[in-house]
């Protein structure tokens, strides 16, 4: 038996076929584009699907078992009720809408004062009807669904997941329909909505499709980290934390939110615009290989940057007004790589502090997924300064996830990732926290008004 996991993502679609054993049997991917202006950030839906064919010719001959996809999270598109699209797809990062945040809590204060953040799915609806949308005509569908319909010829479902940033209760585990009646928002545009690893329908061959879960929590899925205490580091372009709670946590600064865990519970985390892609902004065409060697030879250093790739932060604390700032000399390329580093790593301390400030498991262990795992002193450094062992999954990927999804066909995720999902290595910290500096760095923070 086999199972193949799509990932929809920024740059690229990747497909992962994975057998029972968790042995990954053949990978696909096909690039993506995108087109920006200013703060709007689209993408051509057809492409997904373009992409999606291409991908899924390649990774098996004969019928998989069961196909779940992840996409990334609050991005969506309008069609019509065949399923047809009359949007571009807006981005998870498309700021468009950002004023439109108020005029949401005003509707419903007490549901979205602290959760409804700017770049949000659901301000950019709200942008879209005042941009002339009619929604009785239009149905909000998001990246995953859209490719899902597309795999079993009808439109259908979303998952908890997927539907968070657009505005659905996880606690009522229902649209709130009264308040998106003050905002004028009629029901029969949203979707029916099931849990992650529910059938969606069958291809044309019979293969399954299950609704699968947004990128974060994929990579979640991939690193195994599912039961609390145990967490997941998405650290890419940028930082993303998820973990699992028996209970939700509340956070009154907005800067915590939570998705529903397939087996009960609750998965919360943040994502950050702290992460690696300021690297390729401060040192442009270097060798980021070599100055993690060298990196490694020289330790730490005196200097640390807040690593933001823009203007504003979200986890772990909002702040729309943050910018990037170093403490400390950084004279020459690898000082600079360093502080970098050592920001990223700052933060994650800083958000882990402030999840167990809300009642979050104290951090047993924390696996690192993400591109920027190659780097082998960044890595260490990580495991330093939380002073928790770090795990290195075999297949860090969130297409992997969703295959792991698909083969729990919604009953058991957790004990599917168990027999699944390998560590291929174990970091142990070295003591090295860097307390004093890393006491300047969240004086700074204060200083500067980010955590008020």
């Amino acid at each position: 038996m086999a199972w193949i996991g799509l990932d929809l993502g920024t740059q690229s679609v990747r497909a992962v076929l994975a057998d029972a054993k968790g042995t990954v049997l053949s990978r696909a991917t096909r690039p993506l584009t995108g087109q920006r202006a200013g703060v709007r950030h689209e993408q051509d839906p057809q492409d997904w699907l373009d992409a999606v064919d291409a991908v899924l010719a390649e990774v098996t001959e004969a019928p998989p078992d069961g196909i779940a996809i992840c996409s990334t999270s609050g991005t969506f598109l309008l069609t019509d009720h065949a399923g047809r699209p009359v949007t571009p797809a807006l981005m998870y990062d498309d700021a468009r809408a950002a004023a439109r945040r108020d005029q949401i809590v005003d509707a419903d204060p007490e549901r979205w004062s602290t959760s409804m953040q700017p770049t949000w799915a659901l301000p950019k609806i709200l942008e879209l009807v005042a941009d002339g949308y009619d929604l009785a005509d239009h149905r909000v569908v998001h990246s995953a669904d859209f490719v899902a319909a597309h795999l079993v010829g009808h439109p259908v479902a979303t998952d908890t997941s997927h539907a968070l940033k657009t505005g659905y209760d996880l606690i009522a585990d229902a649209w709130p329909a009264a308040s998106f009646d003050k905002l004028g928002l009629p029901m029969t545009a949203f979707p029916e909505v099931v849990r992650p690893g529910t059938e969606l329908g069958r291809t044309p061959e019979g293969v399954p499709v299950h609704a699968g879960m947004t990128d974060g929590c994929a990579a979640q899925i991939a690193a195994g980290a599912l039961a609390p205490g145990a967490w997941n580091s998405v650290l890419g372009t940028t930082l993303v934390l998820k973990g699992v709670s028996n209970e939700l946590l509340t956070d009154p600064t907005g800067a915590v939110y939570s998705h529903r865990h397939p087996d009960g519970g609750w998965l919360p985390g943040g994502a950050s615009s702290t992460g690696a892609g300021v690297l390729t902004e401060l040192l442009p065409g270097a060798d980021l290989n070599a100055l993690d060697h060298a990196a490694r030879a020289h330790g730490p250093v005196d200097a640390v940057s807040y690593p933001l790739t823009k203007t504003g932060e979200r986890f772990p604390f909002v702040a729309p007004q943050a910018e990037r700032f170093t403490l400390g000399s950084t004279p020459d390329d690898l000082h600079v790589y360093a502080a970098v580093l050592q920001g990223v790593a700052f933060i994650e301390r800083l958000a882990f502090e402030h999840l167990e400030t809300l009642g979050a498991d104290p951090v047993r262990s924390v696996s690192l997924t993400g591109g920027a795992t190659r780097g082998a002193y960044w890595n260490q450094l990580r495991a330093d300064v939380l002073g928790v062992p770090v795990e290195l999954p075999a297949v860090p990927d969130p297409a992997y996830g969703m295959a792991v999804l698909a083969a729990s066909g919604g009953h058991d995720l957790t004990g599917t990732a168990r027999r699944m999902v390998r560590i291929d290595r174990v970091l142990e910290p070295r003591g090295e926290r860097l307390d004093d500096l890393y006491g300047d760095f969240v004086a700074e923070l204060d200083r500067r008004g980010y955590r008020a």
